[in-house]
């Protein structure tokens, strides 16, 4: 390629190519546009590039580039557009930047820039219209020579480090801007509350966490051409005043105010007038409304963790284009309309959660639908669970939790080939789980929840052998960053509330790679299947407060990702396998009531349990309980051997004692907390580093 020396464009948008950009690029002088955008390029970008000095356009986005901008950028005086975003370059972004003559396109968004925003006083002059910064690493204060950037019409600085107090009456130099976007840093944004002309006519402004206060923000009264507003997670409090419902009507296309002190509107609102309104996030205030009807365009419709009461209207089912629609933890009551499993095919996400609706669960699921996640959990739902629900062939989280259920196990789920969620928890299922001459298996499912129900009867010991999901081993990784269930847009996660740990804890975004088994709290009997032993993916395993007999099988030791064991308040007798001493992540154990004897075996992680781990089973002995062992002298073995023994099993005292502070690090650390940045709308998380 160096050798077309003649060559004035190259366009190569994602078309496969991997390595490093030659250096022999800087050959190509009469070259003005390049476009390499969404291939596999890596490396730096090659300081050859400021040879290219007739240069207009350089795309360089959504590629694996790394390292600081090459210096000498300056060169490339006729250089109108840079586009460089979703790479990994680092460094300081250089001031001489914005001293460019003709550059008017500056897009570093998404990588992984440091250090405060420079901009010299000298710009003046400067042709520069849009320059989007967002998601980066930098810091400081944002300078007070942006505003002599005359010519600025998109200015995007979101999901950065920047600090301090900003006066947003500063941007009103900025006449010419339509597009603003401070959401996510650690800024203050002041304003007169009187002033409503402290902006110029905008269409998209983002000032989400950027703590600001009081009542709803005046200056948004004249922005009547606003298509985008993003004003969550300050501490915006009281009514949404009527003339904000004036504004924008025709235009407001993604409107979020959640995560404010919000309370209700200043005149009632029934149907909301925005017509091409298409997400609407209200979530995490205070309303105490009824239930507002967006306008039909609606896609989007989040109006979880409010104080709203009343019914859904029948007018719900007039939005065929509904992808996610979410009232969870609300007041609301009554019963469902029977339309609503049914007006929209386009329909992914379907959350009445922590409300007090009652009736039957609609029996209307449609052939050919699109729902991904159904959470009705925390209601008062009656009935069985209807079987139009194997219509929903991508269904991936389903969640009747909690609910007035009373039904036999619907083995026809195991036909969903998506499932990945099965919750039935505190309801009244009852009957057995299998079936004589059914092989039960389900292809995905990872997180099953049966507690609290009626089941009963025996579990073959082969009951498990074909859930292929938690079958299959997955490695732990040093990859820090977790995986969650996959979603093609950001606007929503899948949360659900399991027992962990002797808790419930509530995931706010579900990791692929989290998997359960919870049984507790029936009436099944017989021994526990041996079967379970080959679930070598399994995390979290709870049988307790049932009739399960038999002995704890060792295969238990297989399973070495196994964070919380709780098999108490069963008849199981016998001894503690010692096996149970190599799983290295188990930070919770519960073996209590039951009818175990013997030694409680020492080393590893059993030396970090507690007597309740243990109580109720009068013939145990050993650490950490008083009763000790009895040991003839022919039984007992020598220090040295025991040493021995120890150091072949990978335990010495020294390794148990560090094993009684580390163990705890492993189950407190293996739970942890993300706070997630918004707009993903979710704050907490409940997981484990991989």
């Amino acid at each position: 390629m160096g050798n077309l020396v003649k060559l004035k464009s190259i366009y190569l948008d994602h078309a496969g190519f991997t390595g490093e950009l030659p250096s022999t690029l800087g050959n190509l002088r009469q070259l003005e546009f390049l476009d390499v955008v969404g291939n596999g390029i890596n490396g730096r970008i090659p300081l050859s590039v400021v040879n290219l000095t007739r240069l207009t356009t350089l795309y360089l986005h959504y590629n694996g580039l790394n390292g600081e901008l090459p210096l000498g950028l300056t060169n490339l005086t006729k250089l109108k557009s840079l586009g460089i975003s979703y790479n990994a370059l680092s460094g300081a972004i250089p001031s001489s930047l914005f001293t460019m003559p003709s550059l008017s396109e500056v897009l570093l968004n998404e990588n992984q820039f440091t250090g405060p925003l420079t901009i010299h006083n000298n710009v003046t002059s400067s042709q520069l219209t849009s320059l989007s910064l967002s998601s980066n690493k930098l810091n400081g204060p944002i300078p007070n020579s942006l505003f002599k950037l005359k010519s600025l019409v998109s200015l995007s600085l979101d999901s950065n480090n920047f600090n301090g107090t900003i006066k947003l009456n500063m941007f009103s130099k900025l006449r010419n801007l339509q597009s603003l976007y401070l959401s996510q840093n650690s800024l203050s944004v002041t304003y007169m509350y009187s002033n409503s002309t402290l902006l110029p006519k905008l269409f998209s402004l983002g000032l989400a966490s950027c703590n600001m206060s009081g009542k709803f923000p005046y200056f948004l009264k004249n922005q009547n051409e606003l298509m985008f507003l993003d004003i969550s997670n300050n501490r915006i409090e009281g009514e949404i005043p009527n003339w904000f419902i004036n504004m924008s009507v025709e235009n407001l296309n993604h409107l979020n105010f959640s995560h404010n002190h919000i309370t209700h509107w200043e005149t009632p609102q029934f149907i909301l007038p925005w017509t091409n309104l298409k997400i609407l996030d209200s979530s995490f205030n205070k309303l105490q409304t009824s239930l507002v009807v967006p306008p039909v365009s609606i896609q989007y419709f989040f109006m979880s963790e409010n104080r709203m009461s009343g019914g859904i209207s029948d007018m719900f089912c007039d939005f065929v284009d509904l992808v996610v629609l979410d009232v969870s933890n609300n007041h609301l009551n009554g019963t469902i309309p029977s339309c609503l499993t049914s007006f929209s095919t386009e329909l992914s996400m379907l959350s009445l959660k922590g409300n007090n609706f009652h009736g039957k669960i609609p029996q209307t699921f449609l052939d050919g639908n699109k729902l991904m996640t159904l959470d009705l959990s925390h209601n008062q739902f009656q009935g069985k669970v209807p079987k139009s629900l194997i219509k929903c062939k991508a269904l991936e989280v389903l969640n009747l939790g909690h609910n007035q259920l009373s039904d036999r196990f619907p083995f026809w789920l195991q036909n969903l080939p998506e499932l990945q969620v099965l919750v039935l928890r505190s309801n009244n299922f009852s009957g057995p789980i299998w079936q004589r001459k059914m092989i039960v298996g389900f292809a995905k499912l990872r997180i099953v929840d049966l507690s609290f129900n009626n089941f009963n009867g025996r579990l073959p010991f082969d009951y498990f052998k074909n859930w292929r999901a938690i079958n299959n081993e997955i490695p732990r990784s040093n990859n820090s960053k977790p995986l969650y269930m996959e979603r093609k847009e950001d606007y929503y996660q899948n949360s659900v509330t399991l027992m962990n740990k002797g808790s419930e804890m509530k995931l706010m975004k579900i990791l692929t790679i989290f998997t359960s088994i919870d049984l507790s709290n029936n009436h099944f009997h017989g021994e526990i299947p041996t079967s379970i032993g080959d679930l070598p993916s399994l995390i979290v395993l709870n049988l307790s407060s049932n009739n399960f007999e038999g002995q704890i099988m060792s295969s238990l030791g297989n399973l070495k990702q196994l964070e919380s064991l709780d098999l108490s308040k069963n008849k199981l007798f016998g001894t503690i396998p010692r096996e149970l001493a190599s799983l290295t992540f188990l930070s919770y154990l519960n073996l209590s009531q039951n009818q175990l004897t013997g030694p409680i075996p020492q080393g590893g992680q059993m030396a970090t349990f507690q007597n309740s781990s243990f109580q109720g089973n009068v013939g145990l002995c050993g650490f950490p309980l008083s009763m000790k062992c009895e040991q003839s002298n022919d039984e007992k073995p020598s220090s040295s051997d025991q040493e021995h023994e120890s150091s072949e099993n990978g335990f010495t005292w020294r390794s148990v004692m560090v094993g009684y502070g580390t163990g705890f690090v492993v189950g407190a650390i293996g739970g942890y907390f993300i706070i997630s940045k918004k707009p993903n709308w979710v704050t907490r998380i409940y997981g484990r580093k991989f």
